[in-house]
Parts: structure tokens; C-alpha cells; sequence
């Protein structure tokens, strides 16, 4: 199963935290490259706002581990988080159903 996963970094956080940590953070994708079909930023005026994974997991339980194993969980720059189960219709140019 899909699911789509919305973070919110917390505008509060210390700047240097995402620059700190994200070799750490990069690593952790790609030892979980399997689960993790794709991850980035969500930009806003040139700041990011937070992110988003598409993650393939058994259920949202799976992802909510995940998600707590990323180095980037514990600095304090996540605000939130949101698990969504994503149906994905189309892809390549084409429909799935």
C-alpha cells in the first residue's frame, strides 16, 4: 500500500538543524530506498515548509515507524506530520485503473 507523508517544519526550529543533520537524513533514504519511493522538500518563498515521502508500507503503523527513525525526527525540526494512504491512478503518462 502507498501512503503519501506531509511534514511541517516548525518555523521556530534552529536554522542549522536541517544543514546539520542532513547528511544523516540522506543516508537514512537511502538505506530505506525500498520503503521510501520518493522524498523532498516543499518549498516556501525560498524556505522550506516541509516535506513529503511517498512511502510503500503494509500500513500506516509501518510508515509512523518509519518516519520516527529519520534522523532528522528527534532535532525538533519537524512540527508535524500527516499519513496518508494514497491511491496512485496515474504514472508514466498512463492509467493504473
Amino acid at each position: 500500500m502507498k501512503f503519501a507523508v506531509l511534514f511541517e517544519d516548525d518555523p521556530a526550529a534552529d536554522p542549522d538543524i536541517r544543514k546539520t543533520h542532513m547528511p544523516a537524513h540522506l543516508a537514512f533514504l537511502d538505506a530505506n530506498k525500498a520503503r521510501i519511493d520518493a522524498a523532498g522538500p516543499l518549498p516556501s518563498y525560498g524556505e522550506s515548509a516541509g516535506g513529503l515521502w511517498i512511502v510503500e508500507a503494509p500500513d500506516a503503523e509501518a510508515v509512523e515507524t518509519l518516519v520516527h527513525a529519520d534522523p532528522f525526527w528527534p532535532t525538533g525540526l519537524r512540527k508535524s506530520v500527516q499519513v496518508l494512504a494514497w491511491k496512485q491512478v496515474f504514472a508514466g503518462g498512463r492509467r493504473l485503473i
